[in-house]
């Protein structure tokens, strides 16, 4: 399948009506069952709000409660392109550009990024892993500092499955009791795991993993199939992205900028999907 071009989205959605019969449809469904009055019904637009009503009992329902359009005054057609512009660069997209591109205010522009990243994690879920995985860290911001490490620096946990996903996570610290644990969590035991030499991953192999090191320390970096070079590819690309988008991420939203970077990286075999699967795949409705 072919990505979808800027024409082909602006055809499909219109108009703010377009993008909300979208939810509803994908959500509830224009002919169903009202939960209140328990009659299939034909739901009815309700023009004065973003509601649709039963034709029955004129119950309401509304679409975009649970997804990240809910409380927003923000036309629905610029939310859905600003989803297009995540969908269309690997390198990500800042809230600066989301201002330009939509002409929204700044403080508008950076809660519709956040919510989007926020969504996009939803989207891509945490399968688990499994087969060849490598786990490292990743030290982002801050100010160098000596060799390795460095004051300010924030933390970013990775496990990659050379087949499939990666799945990374903020951590307080480089300790076994940060790190194992989401190893137990993340990947399938009985997997091949390969790491460096770095002390917290000792146990590992007490956890009921095919544990493999390379020791980096003595310029060892591939022995045969064993080596961390696909996830340090990541990290590096990882970095230059945010240098190069965003310049700077803090602490505090480190995380959601990760996981935007993660679904696109688990997307990278079938990108032209991610437009349908984030405009389509919300919250179970209730």
């Amino acid at each position: 399948m072919k990505t979808q071009t800027i024409q082909q989205f602006f055809k499909q959605f219109p108009d703010d009506d377009t993008c909300l019969n979208h939810i509803m449809d994908v959500r509830y469904g224009m002919h169903n069952q009202c939960p209140k009055c328990e009659q299939e019904t034909n739901w009815s637009r309700v023009r004065s709000q973003r509601a649709f009503a039963c034709q029955w009992c004129g119950h309401h329902l509304y679409p975009c409660v649970g997804t990240p359009f809910e409380k927003s005054r923000t036309s629905l057609q610029l939310w859905f392109y600003a989803i297009y512009l995540f969908t269309k660069t690997r390198s990500g997209v800042s809230a600066k550009e989301l201002e330009r591109q939509l002409g929204v205010t700044y403080k508008c522009a950076w809660r519709m990024g956040h919510q989007i990243r926020k969504h996009m994690d939803f989207v891509d879920g945490n399968p688990p892993l499994s087969g060849k995985v490598e786990a490292d860290e990743c030290f982002i911001g801050g100010y160098k500092e000596g060799s390795y490490g460095g004051r300010g620096k924030t933390i970013l946990f990775g496990m990659l499955d050379r087949d499939g996903d990666i799945v990374t996570k903020v951590v307080p610290d480089r300790k076994s009791k940060s790190l194992v644990p989401l190893i137990e969590k993340h990947i399938t035991e009985g997997s091949s795991v390969y790491t460096d030499f770095h002390s917290a991953y000792e146990v590992i192999k007490t956890k009921g993993y095919n544990h493999q090191r390379v020791n980096h320390s003595q310029k060892e970096y591939v022995r045969g199939d064993i080596h961390t070079n696909t996830i340090e590819s990541y990290w590096s690309r990882l970095q230059l992205s945010i240098r190069g988008t965003h310049i700077h991420v803090s602490p505090k939203h480190l995380e959601k900028y990760a996981k935007e970077f993660e679904y696109r990286f688990n997307s990278r075999n079938h990108p032209e999907k991610m437009i349908s699967e984030l405009l389509s795949t919300f919250q179970p409705s209730s």
